[in-house]
C-alpha cells in the first residue's frame, strides 16, 4: 500500500515540475520540444521528457483478432484504485477498462471491421480528457496465432454439419487464460451485409444471436450435439463463437473474450437443410448465380497470376503465401485439393477491391478450374480486405467469406454444381503476366542492377539505390565501414518511402546478429505478429533476419541477414520501366546505358573502378530527402551532421594477391564460379571468410531468382471438344495436349496440339462430330440404280428375244391362211 502510494505522489510531483517549465508529453507524443523530446527516439538518445512514458505509452500484447476481446496492459503509466478507464479505439469506439491489484491499467480491445495499427487513446476519468497516446494492431484471423483464439476441432465436421453422413457431437476448445473468469458463456455470433452492392448503403454488421451454454465451468472445452437455431436466427450462414466471462448479459459488447475463427454455420441451419442437404444448398447455389449476373464485373482489373509456382514465389512485391495452402506448412489445402501451394495478389484491385488467387501442383504448374475443383480462382471482395476497411467490400475476412466462400459452399462442397461457381469465378490464366524485374546489393557492396550490370562500390555514406519519379518510390542505403582499420564498407541499413506511404528502414541490430524494423523513425516489434498492415504499406518479418516490405505500387524490397551481412533485393513491375535511376541502374533493358550520375553523365569504363566510384559518390543523399533515423550520437554525428559522402574514406579499388597471406586458401577453395570476383574482395579485403561465403550465397541466390523470374510463354487453356475429352493440363510452350471424343462420335481437326513460342497452339480446332451416313446412301442409291436398269436391260432384251422367235411362226401362217 505504501509503495503505491509513494508511486502516486511521484506521479504527481514530476507532472507538477513538468507542467511548471512547460516541457510535458502530455498533448505532444511524437514532438521534439525545446528542452526534452516526446519523439520515439527520445530512449535511444535520452533526452525524454520526464513524463514521456506516461503518455505516450506501449501496451502489452500489443495485438489481437479484430473480434476484440484481448485485455492489454498499459505499460509504464500510473494509475490509482479511483482511476475510471476508458479507452477509444480509432477516435470514435469506448471499451471500458481496468486497473489491476498491482496499479496497472488494462484496456479490452473492441470488434472492429480493420486491420492494421489503430489510434489509441486512454482517460483515466471516464473519458473527461484522453491524456495518454498509444496505438493497437488488429490481426486478420486468418494471420492470428492459433494460442489467441478458440479452436473448432476437426473444423471440416463443424462445416459440413447435416449433410449425408455428417453429424454428432461437435467440441471446441480456447486457452483458459484468455478468459479472466471462473465460469463463461458460449455465444454465438453471427456477420452479414445489407444494402445495395456498391452503393452508399451496403453495410457489414456483426450481431449477437443466441447463446449456446451459459454459466460454463471456463476448463477450456465445450461439446454440444447441434440442432437447427431457433427464432429464425438459421437464416444467418457465417458466424463466429465467442467465450466471455459469464457475468456479463448476452451479447454484451466489447468484452474480455475469446473467438473461433469465422465459419458456414451448418451445424445450425435450417431442419430443411438436413433433411436434403444438397436441394438446399442447389437453391441457395441459383440465387448467388442470379446476384452475380447483376452485379458488375471484376475480372478485367485484378493482376494475373504467375504462370508457375517458381515465379509465384519470387515475386514477393505483388504475390505472397495464402495462410489456407502453403507449401512450408505441409500444403493443407483443403479448398484446394491436388495442390501444393496458393499466392494472393496483396493488394486489391482498384476500383472493386477484388483479389486474386493462383494455385499450383506439386510439378509446378498452375491449376485453373476448368481442370480442377482445386484450381486459382478470383475473388470478388480480397479476403484480406483493403483500405479503407469498415464497409463491403473492403471488410477484412469476412466481405471475402460472403461473397466468395460461402457460394463455393453452396455450388461446390454442399451440392455438386461448380460450374456455375466456375462461371463467375474462373482462373485466370498468366498470358497477361509479366515478371518483375530484381537488383540486389549484397557483400561489400556489391551491387546487380535491374539489367544486369554488375560492379561494386564501397563510398561510406548514404546513398539512392534507386529513385522513380514517375512512381514515387525512393530506397536509400547507408554504407558503413566494415571495422576502422579494413578500407571497404558494407550495408548497414536500408530506408524506403512510397507515395504517401509509411517511411519503413531495416537495419542492422547492435552486434549485426538480426534486423530491426521501424515505421516512421520508431522500432516495430515482430514478436507476436509477423504480418502488419501499414498505411500504403505491407511488412512480412517471419524472423529477425528476414523482412519483405511490399508497397501498393508492387514494388518489393527483401532484406537478408547472412552472416553478419546484410543483402538487399529489390523487385519492380514492368510499370517502372524507364523511369529508375540510382546505385541499382536505369530498368530498360539496355545494359550499355545502366550507370549514369545524378547529374546525367553515363560512365564510359564499368572496368575502372575509380570511375565507378565517382558514379556512386554522385548519387549520396541529400539532407533534405533523407529517409533513415538517427537516434544514436554515432548516427548522428557520422550521417545527419556530416557531408552524406565521406570525401576522406578511399577504399581498397583492387583485391590485393599475395601467397602469403593466410587467408589466400580459404579464397581459393571459397570463391569459384561465376561471382568469384565479389566473394574475394570480401575476403581478401574484407578479411572475413564468413563475409565471402555470405556474397556467395547471396550472388547465387540471385542468379535463381533471375532464373525463376524468366518469362515463359503461355498459350491458354485448351478446352475439351464437347462430346469429347482431353489429357494434359499444362499449357505453357512445349507442353502437348491429346484431344479424342466420346464413342459414337469422330474427330475433326487435331488429335494433339503443342504450345508453340508464338503463344498459339499448333494443329487445327478439334471438334467432335456425329458420323455422317451420306456415302452409304449415295452407294446404295448407285447400286440400286444399277440393279434396277439391270433388271431392265434384261427384261427388255428378253421381251425382244421372245419377238424374234415369234416372228417366222406368224410369217407362216398368213402365208398359209393368204
Amino acid at each position: 500500500m505504501m509503495e503505491r502510494f509513494t508511486a502516486i505522489i511521484f506521479f504527481l510531483l514530476v507532472s507538477c515540475i513538468c507542467r511548471i517549465s512547460g516541457q510535458t508529453c502530455e498533448g505532444s507524443c511524437g514532438k521534439q520540444l525545446d528542452s526534452c523530446s516526446c519523439h520515439s527516439t527520445c530512449s535511444s538518445l535520452k533526452n525524454c521528457c520526464t513524463d514521456f512514458k506516461e503518455y505516450c505509452v506501449e501496451v502489452f500484447p500489443y495485438s489481437g483478432s479484430m473480434f476484440g476481446g484481448t485485455d492489454f496492459i498499459v505499460l509504464d503509466a500510473s494509475f490509482t484504485n479511483s482511476s475510471e478507464i476508458l479507452c477509444r479505439f480509432n477516435g470514435n469506439i469506448d471499451t471500458v477498462g481496468y486497473v489491476d491489484e498491482n496499479s496497472r491499467g488494462h484496456c479490452i480491445s473492441p470488434l472492429l471491421y480493420e486491420t492494421g495499427w489503430v489510434p489509441l487513446n486512454i482517460s483515466s476519468d471516464n473519458g473527461t480528457k484522453f491524456s495518454r497516446v498509444g496505438a493497437w494492431l488488429s490481426v486478420h484471423t486468418g494471420k492470428l496465432d492459433a494460442q489467441f483464439k478458440a479452436t473448432l476441432v476437426n473444423a471440416t465436421k463443424w462445416q459440413y454439419y447435416g449433410t449425408p453422413d455428417v453429424g454428432g457431437f461437435l467440441e471446441m476448445t480456447w486457452n483458459t487464460s484468455l478468459v479472466r473468469a471462473e465460469r463463461v458463456n458460449i455465444e454465438v455470433w453471427g456477420y452479414r451485409e445489407t444494402g445495395k452492392p456498391y452503393t452508399d448503403t451496403w453495410q457489414g454488421e456483426w450481431q449477437y444471436l443466441y447463446s449456446l451454454a451459459k454459466d460454463q465451468p471456463n476448463n477450456g472445452s465445450f461439446s454440444f450435439l447441434p440442432k437447427p437455431a431457433e427464432s429464425g436466427f438459421s437464416s444467418w450462414e457465417l458466424g463466429s463463437l465467442r467465450i466471455s466471462p459469464s457475468t456479463n448479459p448476452d451479447g454484451t459488447r466489447n468484452v474480455q473474450a475469446t473467438w473461433t475463427e469465422d465459419h458456414a454455420l451448418a451445424w445450425h441451419l435450417e431442419e430443411r437443410f438436413r433433411q436434403n442437404s444438397a436441394v438446399w444448398a442447389l437453391e441457395k447455389c441459383l440465387a448467388w448465380d442470379q446476384l452475380e449476373n447483376q452485379l458488375p464485373n471484376f475480372l478485367s482489373e485484378i493482376i494475373d497470376c504467375p504462370c508457375t509456382l517458381a515465379q509465384a514465389r519470387a515475386d514477393t512485391g505483388r504475390f505472397h503465401t495464402d495462410y489456407g495452402c502453403d507449401i512450408e506448412k505441409g500444403s493443407v489445402c483443403t479448398y484446394h485439393p491436388g495442390c501444393v501451394h496458393c499466392v494472393r495478389a496483396i493488394q486489391a484491385s482498384p476500383t472493386y477491391a477484388a483479389g486474386q488467387q493462383c494455385c499450383y501442383d506439386s510439378t509446378g504448374a498452375q491449376v485453373l478450374t476448368g481442370d480442377s475443383i482445386g484450381g486459382s480462382t478470383p475473388d470478388r471482395a480480397h479476403d484480406w480486405g483493403s483500405p479503407p476497411f469498415q464497409k463491403p467490400p473492403r471488410v477484412p475476412g469476412q466481405s471475402h467469406w460472403v461473397y466468395d466462400v460461402l457460394s463455393f459452399y453452396y455450388c461446390c462442397l454442399w451440392s455438386d454444381n461448380c460450374h456455375y461457381y466456375f462461371k463467375h469465378r474462373p482462373s485466370s490464366d498468366c498470358r497477361r503476366y509479366q515478371p518483375p524485374s530484381s537488383a540486389l546489393v549484397f557483400g561489400d557492396p556489391h551491387f546487380i542492377t535491374f539489367d544486369g550490370v554488375s560492379y561494386s562500390f564501397n563510398g561510406k555514406g548514404e546513398y539512392t539505390l534507386m529513385t522513380s519519379s514517375k512512381n514515387g518510390l525512393t530506397i536509400q542505403g547507408r554504407a558503413e565501414p566494415v571495422d576502422a582499420t579494413i578500407k571497404a564498407t558494407k550495408l548497414t541499413a536500408v530506408a524506403m518511402k512510397d507515395v504517401r506511404s509509411d517511411v519503413i528502414e531495416v537495419r542492422l541490430v547492435s552486434g549485426h546478429n538480426g534486423l530491426e524494423v521501424l515505421q516512421n523513425q520508431k522500432t516495430l516489434s515482430f514478436s507476436e505478429q509477423h504480418w502488419m498492415d501499414l498505411h500504403r504499406v505491407f511488412v512480412f518479418s517471419p524472423s529477425s533476419t528476414n523482412v519483405t516490405v511490399m508497397f501498393l505500387s508492387g514494388a518489393g524490397v527483401e532484406v537478408r541477414l547472412r552472416e553478419g551481412t546484410m543483402t538487399a533485393t529489390v523487385l519492380l513491375p514492368e510499370e517502372f520501366k524507364d523511369s529508375t535511376l540510382g546505385l541499382l541502374g536505369k530498368m530498360n533493358g539496355d545494359a550499355k546505358d545502366d550507370l549514369v550520375l545524378s547529374n546525367g553523365e553515363l560512365v564510359r569504363n564499368l572496368t575502372n573502378p575509380e570511375e565507378v566510384f565517382i558514379f556512386g559518390a554522385s548519387w549520396a543523399v541529400h539532407n533534405d530527402s533523407a529517409l533513415f533515423t538517427y537516434d544514436s550520437e554515432h548516427l548522428l554525428n557520422t550521417y545527419c551532421y556530416a557531408p552524406r559522402h565521406d570525401h576522406t574514406f578511399v577504399p581498397v579499388f583492387f583485391v590485393p594477391e599475395s601467397p602469403d597471406d593466410p587467408l589466400a586458401n580459404q579464397a581459393h577453395e571459397i570463391c569459384t564460379g561465376e561471382g568469384a570476383q565479389y566473394c574475394r574482395y570480401d575476403i581478401l579485403v574484407g578479411r572475413s571468410s564468413r563475409m565471402g561465403n555470405a556474397t556467395k550465397a547471396s550472388f547465387q541466390s540471385h542468379i535463381s531468382l533471375v532464373e525463376d523470374l524468366k518469362q515463359v510463354i503461355s498459350c491458354g487453356r485448351l478446352s475439351p471438344p464437347n462430346n469429347g475429352k482431353k489429357e494434359g493440363t499444362a499449357y505453357l510452350q512445349g507442353a502437348k495436349v491429346q484431344l479424342s471424343c466420346d464413342d459414337g462420335y469422330a474427330l475433326e481437326g487435331s488429335a494433339e496440339r503443342t504450345c508453340q513460342e508464338n503463344g498459339r497452339w499448333s494443329g487445327e480446332d478439334t471438334n467432335c462430330v456425329v458420323p455422317s451416313n451420306l456415302a452409304g446412301i449415295v452407294a446404295g442409291s448407285v447400286i440400286g440404280a444399277v440393279a434396277l436398269i439391270v433388271i431392265i436391260t434384261t427384261l427388255v432384251l428378253h421381251s425382244r428375244k421372245q419377238r424374234r422367235r415369234a416372228a417366222p411362226l406368224g410369217e407362216v401362217v398368213t402365208s398359209e391362211a393368204l
